[in-house]
């Protein structure tokens, strides 16, 4: 008899408390962890496999089928599904930008964020009917910044963690040049355009 599967939290916590063996434990688990390395916390994610194999996984795909069926407002399904994943995003990373700090930010939403995209993946797929082998992003995804399924989600992890960190970074950059364009014309040059239009 297989084991009954056990939730993505179970996993998550199980990782956190199997010691420094960090190899072995990916090996066993399923598991892949980022080192942060300004908080000094190890980061745990699934692989997409891993994912889908925790009690979790056809509660997730469910909420997104029910999302896409709520949003979808007679579009086609890819159309919908490339706004879902805009939208989910644009809203993480303004919310990253948003954040006190952004290295205990990535560590809380990291994971939530790659299995909402995957079950979105999911979704997808079974609202549109495509027979797309595990592993493959539906085409609503040809748009979608991240390779999803690369190294297992490990590719997508790291891309996505460091976009995450630099949110706040670009948030600042692009304050820093509002701030210099809408910076107060001197009374000096107000005076100087004055007796410019008076001579017009």
């Amino acid at each position: 008899m297989n084991p009954s599967p056990v939730t993505l939290s179970e996993l998550l916590a199980n990782a956190d408390t199997a010691g420094h063996d960090h190899a072995s434990t990916e090996k066993n688990s399923g598991l892949r962890h980022i080192h942060n390395h300004a908080t000094g916390a190890i980061v745990w994610f699934p692989t997409w496999q891993a994912f889908r194999r925790t009690s979790d996984w056809e509660d997730a795909v469910a909420e997104q089928e029910a999302r896409l069926n709520a949003t979808a407002e007679g579009k086609p399904v890819q159309g919908a599904v490339a706004d879902l994943l805009k939208e989910r995003l644009g809203s993480l990373l303004e919310r990253a930008a948003q954040s006190h700090d952004a290295n205990v930010f990535v560590q809380d939403n990291l994971t939530p964020h790659l299995t909402e995209t995957w079950a979105i993946a999911e979704a997808a797929v079974r609202s549109s009917g495509a027979d797309l082998p595990a592993g493959t992003p539906p085409a609503a995804f040809s748009g979608y910044p991240y390779p999803v399924y690369a190294e297992d989600g490990g590719a997508f992890a790291t891309a996505l963690w460091n976009d995450v960190i630099d949110a706040r970074r670009h948030r600042a950059i692009a304050e820093e040049a509002a701030r210099k364009a809408l910076k107060p014309v001197s009374r000096k040059a107000l005076k100087n355009a004055a007796r410019k239009a008076a001579r017009r």
